[in-house]
């Protein structure tokens, strides 16, 4: 019998799933209303109802394990910890209830974690022992490896780069603390910097044309591929924004490379170009031209069901 693995990415809104060989191929996928499971207990039950049913009728497949990518989740105890986008408060033993659902192995970490487990074992990362990866999505999540390993720290939340404070005092971010760098690179964080910049620019933009509760990051990289001023300013800014992080991070760690993804990573080498300019400018001299930036090797697509099932890949190993 053939080996596969599911992998499971729990958002706030949505959850999807899949089965997983071990190169990487997503052979079925299903998903879930998250919000429709306000109790845990019914979520897993209705997941484990998902998964049975893209086994059934495949004779020659064998489920050996379930990774599993979620907000606020510790790969340490397998649990979801008081995450304010899902229903489900306080600490909740998701990594033991799905076991139990299902008689198999189970991992859990969060969603960047997952990501960057994705990256080693299938991606852009595959023959490296050092990197971290950025997630740029609603908020700016995180993976970092390091000789091979990830970086769980003894509190199981290591690696949260997205709130390094890079503006002191600045914006308010979700985690209570203000100038984190999600506030400022990540796809809310451009939309952010574009509201302000229309109020305080008088140049012409088409961006001036679009409601505030419409505008998006990809009609902001669209415009930026246009060359309309505001929306060139506001990549820039976010740019430099996000080059400080990285050069925070990587005087830690030394990575070989920063892998970046998700939403506000697909403005290409609008976002890449002035992040590596950042980098040769203001990098500490002894990391100077020693850190690749890279977009993601994974398809955004299927991404995070590819990261969750090489999560417990990794451990079958």
């Amino acid at each position: 019998m053939k080996k596969v693995v599911a992998g499971v990415d729990i958002g706030g809104t949505n959850t999807v799933f899949g089965l997983v060989d071990t190169t990487g191929k997503v052979l079925a996928e299903g998903h879930l209303k998250t919000t429709d499971y306000p109790r845990i207990e019914d979520f897993v039950k209705a997941l484990g109802s998902g998964i049975r049913k893209l086994l059934s009728g495949k004779k020659d497949l064998e489920l050996t394990g379930i990774g599993i990518g979620a907000p606020d989740a510790n790969y340490h105890r397998g649990t979801i910890e008081h995450a304010p986008n899902l229903a489900w408060k306080g600490i909740v033993p998701l990594g033991d209830l799905v076991k139990k659902e299902l008689k198999v192995a189970v991992a859990v970490t969060n969603d960047a974690n997952a990501a960057a487990m994705g990256e080693m074992v299938f991606g852009g990362a595959k023959k490296m022992k050092d990197f971290i990866i950025l997630t740029l999505g609603t908020g700016l999540g995180s993976g970092i490896v390091v000789d091979g390993k990830m970086v769980y720290g003894h509190t199981g939340f290591a690696g949260e780069v997205g709130h390094l404070t890079v503006v002191p005092g600045g914006r308010e971010c979700g985690c209570g603390r203000k100038g984190c760098l999600e506030t400022y690179a990540s796809a809310s964080g451009l939309v952010k910097t574009v509201s302000l910049m229309i109020s305080e620019m008088r140049e012409e933009s088409v961006l001036r044309d679009i409601p505030p509760s419409k505008l998006t990051s990809k009609a902001i990289a669209e415009a930026a591929a246009k060359g309309d001023p505001i929306a060139v300013k506001a990549m820039e800014y976010t740019a430099e924004k996000l080059g400080l992080g990285i050069i925070n991070s990587i005087v830690y760690t030394s990575p070989e490379a920063i892998f970046l993804f998700g939403g506000l990573a697909q403005a290409g080498e609008l976002l890449f170009k002035p992040v590596r300019e950042y980098l040769k400018k203001n990098n500490y001299v002894l990391f100077k031209n020693t850190v690749k930036i890279l977009p993601s090797g994974i398809p955004e697509s299927n991404g995070a069901v590819m990261g969750a099932a090489a999560l417990i890949l990794n451990e079958l190993k």
